[in-house]
């Protein structure tokens, strides 16, 4: 659907206004920023479960042998060393080693895939997929028919046991699995994107709204905005595209580079290889603020009285009770050593600090050591 002033509706809008959410443009979607206040929400999704709206996702289905059709050419990820019902985190590169999108694999069957883009790049994606497939390969958006609901925090597992019985918690973190819910089969996976157990459930569009006020009837559930999306992704210190990364970013420079199998080919290799031996890039850093004042996106980073780098993200933490960010430096920058993050008249103290910042989450709970 298309509103008034030109941006798509989620099928859930009417419910966001009903519950009293702050609505801003995001990608072109018309989406929740906030609901009760970004902080709380923040909180509760660490001590409980929060419900997201994520239906502006886009969601591609392919069927291509693993070892044909290019698939395997167009991701760093390994498709043929994916067991059926695993999920994986990887990129989509350009020539240059530049991110095209990150995204998520699912691997349906020997030969059948599901992949999550960026709601921001889902066009753009499809056509790199449509250019590059070659062979009997077939390839379908259903980004208009399939909606997402996450659902984050560390009783996320028993808010969904109520729902689907006991055998979801027999999902393990990075796969998926059908699971029967609201008259239809659906596919839950335990991926996430908070630090906390979590979990992201296709359901058809039509049935999102229902599925929605299912899922809110529980009191340890409540809806969580976009404001807390971004706090919660930030102190775990995950990239966002468009902000952290994007096309003029490779995963080296982004301190990606776990994702990527340096064992197969993949468009961006030989770019990718080329930087990695040289050793003459930028490198994203984190930084701990020493006060509650926030960094914000594009503040200069000054090491040592000279200009080094920009922040890409920055806010408070509700976690830590401080600021907290990331932005790329011209060389790397020793853990623990101090930098001023300037932006106009504002500077802020904080040192550089290992990644994620908080480190407290229950993402691997109940996971068989």
């Amino acid at each position: 659907m298309i509103d008034s002033q030109g941006l798509k509706d989620t099928p859930l809008l009417a419910s966001h206004k009903e519950l009293g959410a702050k609505l801003a443009p995001f990608g072109g979607w018309l989406m929740p920023i906030q609901y009760s206040g970004i902080v709380e929400e923040h909180n509760w999704v660490r001590k409980s479960a929060g419900l997201f709206d994520i239906c502006h996702m886009g969601e591609f289905m392919i069927q291509a042998e693993p070892s044909r059709g290019n698939l395997g050419n167009l991701l760093t990820i390994n498709l043929e060393k994916m067991p059926e019902g695993a999920c994986r985190y990887g990129f989509m590169l350009d020539e240059q080693g530049g991110i095209i999108d990150d995204l998520l694999v699912y691997r349906i069957d020997n030969s059948g895939w599901m992949i999550v883009v960026n709601a921001a790049t889902s066009e753009g994606d499809f056509e790199h997929f449509e250019k590059h497939l070659t062979g009997a390969t077939t390839l379908e958006n259903v980004s208009q028919s399939l909606g997402k609901l996450d659902l984050q925090g560390p009783l996320s597992t028993d808010v969904l046991e109520n729902l689907l019985g006991p055998g979801i918690r027999g999902l393990r973190y990075y796969t998926f699995s059908y699971f029967n819910l609201l008259g239809e089969r659906i596919i839950i996976s335990r991926t996430g994107y908070t630090g906390e157990l979590g979990y992201e459930l296709y359901m058809p569009n039509d049935k999102i709204p229902q599925l929605w006020g299912k899922l809110l009837n529980d009191q340890r559930v409540k809806p969580i905005g976009l404001g807390a999306r971004d706090t919660l992704r930030l102190e775990m210190s995950y990239s966002l595209y468009g902000q952290d990364i994007d096309k003029d970013t490779t995963p080296l420079e982004a301190g990606l580079g776990n994702f990527i199998d340096w064992n197969k080919e993949f468009i961006g290799k030989n770019s990718l290889l080329k930087q990695k031996q040289s050793g003459v890039f930028r490198r994203m850093t984190c930084f701990l603020a020493d006060s509650r004042r926030s960094p914000r996106h594009n503040y200069r980073i000054i090491y040592k009285g000279q200009d080094v780098g920009a922040v890409t993200s920055g806010s408070f933490s509700p976690s830590l009770g401080i600021g907290i960010g990331m932005g790329y430096v011209k060389d790397q920058i020793a853990l623990g050593e101090q930098v001023v993050l300037s932006g106009g008249s504002i500077s802020i103290n904080a040192k550089v600090t290992s990644k994620p910042f908080y480190k407290n989450g229950s993402a691997k709970s109940g996971e068989i050591k």
